[in-house]
């Protein structure tokens, strides 16, 4: 998926589509995070090293004594020196539940209610957006994680503590090795990521035992605030229906993740087209959007479709039905939930 500026209007707006619109829709080359020259203060990366990983994982080796620190590159290209452990961390984006995932709980976040993870960000100030630089210093941050490439309001918000850019929208298993460098999190991250890989086959292995055919396709739509009907293809739950073993986008989808969209607006005259074998709703945020939701699931052209006949229609909420690690944990519980009747 391309990065880039991300719209801070869009952004405003209470519903979790609206931060896939920010991130898909508004986007422009930036420069790799952590690159060779990511090391600890003082050190040189030697060539070659960690050969085979992106070069924002490569790292020199550091003491994890309290006050050491070290220099990492990040998404957009900023040298920052950076706590070896950070203590404090405050994250700002859509992916706190990849933290999380690793032991580490920020002291501040952007909060969105109705997460996976409500309770255990119960104690995490809302820093909101933007982010108040006010706020922020009363936190006492050692690190700032921003998910965003606005250099603006990156100027502002480093002058609180050492702040990286973090592309959210990077796949899971690159967020999480990355996330472990940087928060000197590596054997947590490794061993994620491979009860991750184990979890997910055996998931997809339970649902092709139990009914699921090779090759079917499967579509997921949401329903936004204006009555605005949109099918997601490259990011949420599509990232996990359409990973290794899983499901097919239809031709539709695949020519929207071709253009390298997370997303695309459609008519509901589109939708025999571009419903597959299974449909998923994703359930809205705003009154306004459950409502079209109910119209649209209501109307004749949705009880046509082949998927909604034969019983193969399924609903998440959209925010629980999230990209970050501790949603992708949920969702390979309650996928065969859903799927297995």
């Amino acid at each position: 998926m391309k990065k880039g500026i991300r719209n801070t209007a869009v952004l405003l707006t209470v519903t979790w589509l609206s931060m896939l619109l920010l991130a898909c829709g508004n986007q422009a080359s930036t420069p790799s995070a952590g690159a060779d020259d990511s090391r600890t203060v003082g050190e040189t990366q030697t060539d070659g090293e960690n050969g085979d990983q992106s070069n924002q994982e490569q790292t020199a080796s550091a003491d994890n004594s309290e006050g050491e620190t070290r220099m990492f590159k990040d998404w957009t290209g900023h040298e920052v020196e950076v706590p070896v452990t950070p203590k404090r961390v405050i994250y700002h984006g859509e992916v706190t539940g990849d933290l999380l995932a690793l032991g580490v709980v920020p002291v501040g976040i952007l909060r969105q209610n109705g997460t996976v993870y409500d309770d255990q960000v119960a104690q995490a100030e809302d820093v909101g957006f933007p982010m108040s630089v006010e706020k922020a210093l009363t936190l006492n941050p050692d690190l700032i994680i921003f998910s965003n490439s606005d250099e603006a309001q990156y100027d502002q918000i480093s002058k609180v503590a050492p702040t990286v850019t973090f592309d959210s929208f990077a796949s899971l298993d690159d967020r999480m090795r990355i996330l472990g460098d940087l928060l000197n999190k590596k054997p947590e991250a490794g061993a994620w990521i491979t009860a991750h890989q184990e979890a997910t086959e055996e998931m997809w292995k339970q649902l092709h035992e139990n009914g699921l055919k090779e090759g079917e396709t499967a579509s997921v739509f949401t329903m936004y605030p204006g009555n605005r009907l949109f099918v997601m293809a490259g990011a949420g739950l599509p990232q996990l229906l359409y990973g290794a073993d899983g499901m097919k986008p239809t031709a539709e989808i695949q020519k929207v993740l071709d253009e390298g969209m997370g997303f695309a607006e459609i008519s509901t005259e589109k939708l025999p087209e571009i419903a597959g074998d299974r449909v998923f709703i994703l359930n809205p945020v705003t009154d306004d959007a459950k409502q079209s939701t109910k119209e649209l699931l209501d109307s004749p052209i949705w009880k046509k479709l082949p998927a909604v006949k034969e019983g193969k229609e399924y609903r998440f909420d959209l925010v629980k039905a999230s990209s970050d690690a501790t949603s992708r944990e949920w969702l390979l519980k309650e996928l065969p939930k859903q799927m297995i009747q």
